[in-house]
């Protein structure tokens, strides 16, 4: 086996023109940190599990990243957070939607998927699931910065009806975009975080986590906690971990459709990757990214929009971290 960690903060990036040099560095630095911390669990022998569980704490954990702290606010000035984690051996997984006061969503996932006879709890139901496995939770104010907020109001004072996808309210904030009308359409950023990972006895795993769009409609959800189209792992075939518009994964099975073509149709994890990017997704306005890897270690990290934040490590090896194409 080559095990391998892979993450993603979100497809799509601030601008190259918008981005100095010093946030580059930082955006680096995190993506580093979080990267060396899945691979230690690797290098010890840890479970893939447990790597892109370790990882996505990391992520949800960093206010530079739309999931946990730092979350995009609701409509209502609120938070929703989402997320989901599947175990490739056994095809178990673990959905949350729609919690606003549980500090790390995928760890909440991952106990729904072990101690639980269900996949999927939202909102209420879910927080009192967390409450009942000794899940920490947090003051919905624990989810807000003031970066964060200031979109929000930004977003509302210049089109009250707009939901606007996270690194596009960034831009909109530092005056680069006016709030778009419609924001599906765009092609800009967007704000999720994942991890995925193949482990020493090849067992592969991914997890990805949300705090969803800005000035999104209460109860809306995504991709990223729906099985098979933001999430999904299987030793036979791959793991997956996607960002973007999400409404748009989920109508094409985006992950799980990587899945099928290798399995099914003999297809490369390259082969794969590319053709649900650049062709099934794009072909109804799909914009993001996502990253994968298989059982014998390849990875695949595309994405059709300006940049991705991502990145790899193996054990033994120094991190590669990117956010702009070469």
């Amino acid at each position: 086996m080559n095990p391998v960690i892979v993450i993603h903060g979100g497809a799509g990036a601030i601008s190259r023109a918008a981005m100095s040099p010093d946030k580059e560095l930082e955006y680096h630095a995190a993506l580093r940190a979080i990267l060396l911390s899945g691979q230690a669990v690797l290098a010890q022998g840890g479970s893939a599990l447990d790597a892109v569980t370790t990882a996505v704490v990391g992520l949800e954990d960093c206010p530079l990243f739309n999931a946990g702290r730092g979350a995009v606010f609701t409509s209502d000035g609120t938070h929703e957070l989402d997320a989901a984690i599947m175990d490739g051996a056994t095809l178990r997984a673990g959905a949350i939607a729609n919690v606003r006061r549980v500090r790390n969503p995928v760890l909440l996932a991952r106990k729904v998927m072990e101690e639980s006879r269900h996949v999927f709890f939202v909102g209420e139901g879910a927080e009192r699931f967390a409450s009942d496995h000794d899940i920490a939770l947090v003051e919905p104010g624990y989810f807000s910065t003031p970066e964060r907020y200031a979109q929000l109001l930004r977003v509302q004072r210049d089109n009250p009806n707009a939901a606007v996808l996270d690194h596009d309210g960034q831009a909109i904030v530092a005056g680069q975009q006016a709030a778009p009308a419609h924001p599906l359409d765009m092609d800009k950023k967007f704000g999720t975080v994942g991890a995925v990972a193949l482990d020493a006895r090849g067992n592969l795993a991914a997890a990805t986590s949300t705090g969803g769009i800005t000035n999104k409609q209460v109860g809306r959800v995504g991709d990223a906690p729906v099985i098979g189209a933001g999430t999904y792992a299987g030793n036979e075939t791959c793991a997956v971990s996607a960002t973007g518009t999400g409404e748009m994964y989920i109508r094409m099975v985006a992950a799980y459709d990587i899945a099928a073509r290798m399995r099914y149709g003999g297809a490369t994890l390259a082969q794969a990757a590319h053709a649900v990017m650049f062709e099934s997704l794009a072909s109804i306005g799909g914009k993001g990214g996502l990253i994968a890897v298989d059982g014998q270690g390849n990875i695949a990290m595309p994405f059709n929009t300006e940049g991705m934040y991502r990145g790899f490590a193996r054990p033994g090896q120094d991190p590669v971290v990117e956010i702009y194409r070469a």
